[in-house]
């Protein structure tokens, strides 16, 4: 007797239901944390320290209040999100495109590394706040000095791995495409950016880290009216702690959420280069 055929909708709950349990393994440690820190906040009772249950509350008061046809977005959240938001998504995308065009060009001429290697080691090292003022008085303060800053703290990461990808190709593989005639374009796209992706990949998970974290502090400085930064400043003035904590919550959460889609993404794009490793 011949056992029954697993259907797709079998195959597909068990899939889910192994993502599930996985997800639960990896976040475990976060109840138990939000509980220890509830139950310290309430014994300390400062006004500093809020528990996380006020957090919240007042999180969702000032975020997500609205109506369900807006996902319960609240007016506030529409106001700052979307402008912080494509602040971040912006200057990543600028500094992505800008880093991974010259580390490729850097990483295939020895020439043109040898001129640019000092400067690239020199302005990395300069930390972008430090820049703010000077962009403040090129750009005044508004949407463009937030993109400059953030496409100048942002393009190092993307920038040196890229360089470090195209570098060092297998001579093999470039060899190989040179006898098969590729023209520089399709040995461009099909031998050197393939050989450099991991690389290129890990530089941008990096970067977008650090465009969450140069988006606040662009809009810190620069933002008068909108923004995540702008909230986070105006509730520190305003002494709303709760406010304060619950927009510095809502901050990791959108890097949580950030970091795990570009994993997916990043994933599924270099899925040729785990089973490439796999056979070998």
């Amino acid at each position: 007797m011949t056992a029954p055929p697993v259907t797709t909708a079998v195959v597909s709950g068990g899939r889910w239901a192994g993502r599930a349990r996985g997800l639960a393994l990896r976040l475990w440690a976060v109840p138990v944390v939000v509980a220890l820190w509830e139950t310290a906040a309430r014994s300390v009772e400062s006004v500093y320290f809020p528990p996380p249950s006020a957090i919240l509350a007042r999180l969702r008061e000032l975020w997500f209040s609205g109506p369900p046809a807006r996902l319960f977005l609240s007016d506030a959240a529409l106001a700052d999100f979307l402008p912080s938001l494509g602040h971040l998504f912006g200057g990543w995308a600028l500094a992505c495109l800008g880093g991974i065009s010259l580390g490729v060009a850097i990483g295939r001429s020895r020439t043109l590394a040898g001129y640019v290697d000092p400067l690239i080691e020199f302005g990395r090292a300069i930390p972008p706040p430090t820049l703010i003022p000077l962009f403040i008085v090129l750009f005044k303060a508004d949407t463009r000095m937030q993109l400059a800053t953030i496409v100048y703290g942002v393009i190092w990461p993307v920038l040196v791995n890229s360089v470090d990808g195209a570098r060092y190709v297998d001579r093999l593989h470039i060899e190989t495409a040179r006898v098969f005639g590729l023209s520089r374009g399709e040995l461009l796209f099909r031998v050197i950016l393939p050989a450099a992706a991991p690389k290129i990949f890990a530089g941008l998970r990096l970067s977008l880290s650090l465009a969450l974290i140069l988006m606040v502090v662009a809009e810190l400085v620069g933002s008068a009216t909108s923004g995540i930064g702008y909230e986070l400043i105006y509730t520190q003035q305003n002494f709303d702690l709760p406010g304060m904590w619950g927009t510095i919550a809502l901050l990791g959460v959108l890097g949580f959420l950030l970091n795990s889609s570009f994993l997916v993404v990043e994933r599924r794009t270099l899925a040729w280069h785990r089973r490439a490793g796999r056979r070998s």
